[in-house]
């Protein structure tokens, strides 16, 4: 067990930093002068000169890139400002370094992600057993046609139309948006409420039909007759056994969607105005900050591959054969 935990860390980490590479030099290496883009339109040559000089844009890319890196571990200068480990770069749209700016906006996007995946697997993984346990019936048929329902809608659509009526129309729940849960717990709860069950509608209509297939592919082993044959008791089998075995394909979707929620879920971030790491990468591309967008990009990449590192050691824990 712990070599295979060790092989997916190691293998985790050389993707990073595959990705720090690829993404460092898509926007250090193209036509475009980051300096130039940082300088504004009251730009001097000395002026230009002196951000060359600060964003290391005067040496050559590979001592950037080593600095990056070491920026990343050990923490780097920009001319006075110190940019603390793990630094990703200095904004001088913002004026202060990359990191300070996404960990205020982390908490946001935290909240958004962590309350919808309680949603979408407590609904999409539940109502996808008791699918596949009533598998033919009256139940069943009605919780794969909500599923599809629920599949055929986008965040944008039911967003607003949810926001206009239960908000703006009935005044049934408080408006969306973002406050920090240690200043007001009920606020922060009710701001993010709607933004929470618009996402599990949504994403969770794909956990039912998963869970359901695998479910059921799963009663048809051999491994879950012969606990049936020896006479153990049906929610033993059913969860024990069956529900173990099917987890896999449901933790595959939900490592790859967590990863999303985390670092791009710009649809649902823009929807609800909720000022995450999502929408701050959009307000980045438009004020054209590059070390704010190289950040964004590997923080979204980061969520991604821990996201699915994770699964992969749960995959372990849940069938020892993946070890092998």
């Amino acid at each position: 067990m712990f070599g295979y935990i060790l092989r997916r860390g190691l293998g985790a980490v050389l993707i990073l930093l595959v990705v720090s590479a690829v993404t460092f030099l898509l926007f250090y290496a193209l036509p475009a002068d980051p300096a130039r883009l940082s300088c504004g339109k009251t730009c001097t040559p000395q002026t230009l000169a002196q951000i060359r000089h600060t964003m290391g844009l005067d040496r050559p890319l590979t001592d950037q890139y080593w600095q990056f890196l070491r920026g990343v571990f050990a923490g780097r200068h920009f001319a006075t400002v110190w940019c603390a480990a793990p630094c990703l770069g200095y904004s001088f749209v913002n004026q202060q370094p990359v990191t300070a700016t996404l960990a205020d906006r982390f908490p946001a996007t935290l909240s958004l992600a962590a309350g919808a995946s309680v949603l979408i697997l407590t609904v999409g993984v539940g109502f996808g057993i008791v699918a596949a346990l009533r598998r033919g019936r009256a139940l069943d048929k009605q919780l794969t046609g909500v599923a599809l329902v629920g599949a055929s809608m986008q965040v944008y659509f039911l967003g607003i139309v949810a926001r206009y009526l239960l908000v703006d129309q009935f005044d049934l729940l408080p408006q969306p948006g973002y406050t920090a849960i240690t200043s007001d717990p009920g606020k922060w709860f009710g701001g993010m409420l709607l933004p929470w069950v618009t996402l599990a509608v949504v994403s969770a209509a794909t956990y039912v039909r998963f869970t359901r297939s695998a479910m059921i592919e799963a009663e048809s082993q051999e491994y879950v007759r012969t606990a049936r044959a020896q006479g153990l008791p049906p929610r033993v089998v059913h969860l024990r056994y069956a529900w173990r075995g099917a987890m896999t394909l449901v933790l595959t979707q939900f490592g790859l969607d967590l990863g999303v929620f985390l670092g791009s879920a710009v649809v649902t971030e823009t929807t609800f105005n909720i000022h995450g790491i999502a929408q701050l990468a959009v307000s980045s591309v438009t004020d054209l900050d590059l070390p704010m967008i190289t950040g964004t990009v590997l923080v979204a990449a980061t969520f991604i591959v821990v996201c699915n590192t994770a699964v992969d050691f749960c995959y372990a824990l849940i069938d020892p054969r993946v070890r092998l």
